[in-house]
């Protein structure tokens, strides 16, 4: 049975259609991500299913109990709440229901026949187990870690920056797990690491969830399922990215063949009614119309394959292939550089050469000092020490910021400062609706007010700006955010196509992975590595080394614990006293469990007494039991120890 439904779903806002007639359900257990443009109906679609937005036509079907929640794309905090408190605000239905447990646990230590108990304490294991709240105070110091939280648990969240407060929100919502999950780009303002363990969260914990991302990887790695929003429908594909990619080749490749069929019938119909013999009697106008509405399919297939054909080009495209590159001209060389800002190393001691047509990503840690290396080569800051030369060329730059663009202007000024409607894009004499188609935009834009655009439109723009301008070497601060997959696919084949140099700063595992030839690694400290290798491949060389890192000093940590046990080694009186009575405590409910299992076996015993109750007392005894063996355990390693160091 379906956690949502949404059935015969249909939006619209004025005369824009967004959904017409749409269905969507979600599964327990499904992780489905919406990929689709900017504008197509992503943030819409999630709206309704969250209840927030109401549809024009269709119906909403949330089964009882099932709760929602969405990542806010702007989170609101009270005025003085800290970081700490704002996360543990969203877990208080899990901590009161495991304080409920344990007093539950305590009564029926007592009382342990009473069947009201038993029941309340079912309920509430269950209700624990689903959100997996037994350990919620370890949970919320290693997610304060993972998220780069932990240095402003005690600090107003309202202090901290947009990305931070996001991550605050974030961390609460993995915490609390709801019944159905909604994260609209939770990628963003994470570095990889981060990325990492919110994916480790996502599966370890067997998320119900429904997503919206630009990140390919991401996709790939969580999704159970992929819905792609296309002229107002939905179609959905089972898998992540890779498996999209695929089917929606094969898709293609269907279309192709049933065009193809079309035209061959489309022929013969034709040559009927060009004989023109019987076309005009009444009883073969019907066939007449089919001639003509075959005619218009005809007409609408071709644009709608080659727009799918382009799309999976640019995605599947080889980046990889020779190219004749003069590597003579030198743009950038540093020797032995070193920069701080107050007193945290960013930069030490780094040395390399930037060269003509080179692809570098500069990738790390959030806070690690990727923006400071961007903002040397940009002149805006100096080295403390080391030498740095910057040869004679032209540098352009995207930031977050979006530096080059005017709120006041519209898409036609900003393109055409001044007059006219053309553009020179790289040696061709464009007019600026045929560009901007390329990045997505539908004329009605052109006149529309950079100001009223929002964040990823905003971007798309910018981009489209700085690849109409003369340079010979581009430097890109997260380019990728806020962008949808065709918008970065388009990104993508840009960059490739240029001629100088890019230098980017990415947490987009997948764009690193398809653009960049050479990584700057920050690995903290003001430690930079240059490398050859894929970023991917990067992050799981340094995954496997961590995890044999963190086996060997765990493995340390237990020898030298145990050779300090030794030296100073003794049981306690209370101690004693347990290890002497825990024995008969275990054996009198080895008893007691061996004559509920003897009664279960026996049927006029358990109908007597009852199998429901007679269950419920053999797991509450198994409960119990297995805790003392453990404690005794404990105790007679201890006593070995003992002995074997006297």
């Amino acid at each position: 049975m379906a956690l949502l439904d949404l059935l015969e779903i249909s939006k619209a806002y004025e005369t824009q259609k967004i959904l017409v007639e749409v269905d969507f359900f979600i599964q327990e257990g499904e992780r489905i991500a919406i990929i689709g443009k900017n504008g197509g109906g992503k943030s819409t679609l999630m709206k309704i299913i969250n209840g927030s937005l109401a549809p024009d036509e269709g119906r909403r079907i949330l089964q009882n109990g099932v709760k929602i929640e969405m990542l806010s794309q702007n989170p609101h905090f009270e005025e003085s709440v800290t970081v700490r408190e704002a996360i543990e605000n969203e877990l208080k239905e899990l901590k009161n229901a495991k304080l409920a447990f344990d007093e539950t646990l305590g009564k029926l230590s007592y009382d342990f026949e009473n069947k009201e108990l038993l029941k309340k304490q079912e309920e509430l294991s269950k209700f624990l187990d689903i959100h997996n709240a037994w350990n919620l105070d370890d949970k919320i110091e290693r997610v304060l870690q993972e998220f780069s939280l932990k240095e402003y648990e005690h600090k107003a969240v309202n202090l901290l920056s947009g990305g931070e407060q996001r991550r605050v929100t974030l961390a609460g919502l993995i915490l609390k797990k709801p019944d159905i999950l909604l994260l609209d780009e939770p990628t963003n303002h994470l570095d990889v690491y981060m990325v990492a363990f919110l994916e480790e969260m996502l599966l370890k914990e067997k998320f119900t969830l429904i997503f919206i991302s630009h990140d390919r990887y991401f996709i790939d790695n969580i999704a159970t399922k992929t819905v792609e929003i296309e002229d107002c429908k939905l179609r959905s594909f089972k898998g992540g990215y890779a498996h999209y990619l695929s089917a929606k080749e094969e898709l293609l490749k269907s279309m192709q063949k049933s065009h193809e069929v079309l035209l061959k019938h489309l022929k013969s119909e034709e040559e009927w009614l060009r004989r023109g013999v019987k076309a005009r009697l009444k009883r073969n106008e019907g066939r007449k119309q089919r001639v003509l509405q075959l005619r218009e399919e005809a007409k609408k297939n071709p644009s709608l394959i080659r727009k799918m054909k382009l799309e999976l080009e640019r995605e599947q495209k080889n980046f990889n292939q020779d190219k004749s590159i003069n590597r003579q001209k030198m743009l950038f060389e540093m020797y032995d550089i070193s920069k701080r800002l107050g007193s945290k190393e960013l930069i030490k001691n780094f040395t390399c050469r930037i060269l003509q047509q080179d692809r570098i990503a500069i990738v790390g840690k959030n806070g690690a000092g990727k923006s400071t290396l961007l903002k040397v080569l940009l002149g805006e800051l100096e080295v403390d020490s080391g030498t740095f030369k910057r040869g004679d060329f032209k540098i352009g730059y995207f930031d977050q910021q979006r530096v080059l663009l005017n709120d006041e202007k519209n898409l036609i000024e900003t393109f055409c400062p001044n007059g006219g409607d053309r553009v020179d894009v790289r040696g061709r004499n464009m007019h600026v609706y045929g560009y901007l188609k390329n990045f997505l935009f539908p004329k009605e834009f052109l006149d529309k007010k950079i100001g009223i655009l929002s964040g990823g439109e905003k971007n798309r723009v910018a981009l489209a700006l700085l690849f109409t301008k003369e340079y010979d070497c581009l430097v890109l601060d997260e380019p990728t955010n806020d962008l949808d997959i065709p918008t970065i696919n388009i990104l993508e084949e840009y960059i490739e196509s240029f001629q100088g140099a890019v230098i980017f700063v990415s947490h987009d595992r997948y764009f690193v992975d398809k653009i960049a030839k050479k990584l700057f690694i920050f690995e903290g400290n003001g430690k930079i590595v240059e490398s050859y290798q894929e970023y991917s491949e990067y992050l799981e060389i340094e995954k496997e080394l961590k995890d044999l890192n963190d086996f060997s000093l765990l493995n340390e940590e237990k020898e030298s614990k145990n050779t300090v046990q030794n030296r100073s080694l003794k049981l306690s009186y209370k101690e004693k006293i347990e290890y002497e009575e825990l024995p008969f405590k275990i054996e009198t409910l080895e008893d007691e469990i061996s004559k509920i299992k003897s009664c279960l076996e026996d049927p006029k015993c358990y109908q007597e007494i009852g199998l429901v109750e007679l269950s419920e007392k053999l797991e509450l005894k198994e409960n119990e039991l297995e805790p003392l063996i453990e404690r005794f355990l404990e105790l007679e390693e201890k006593v070995e120890m003992i002995n074997s160091s006297c």
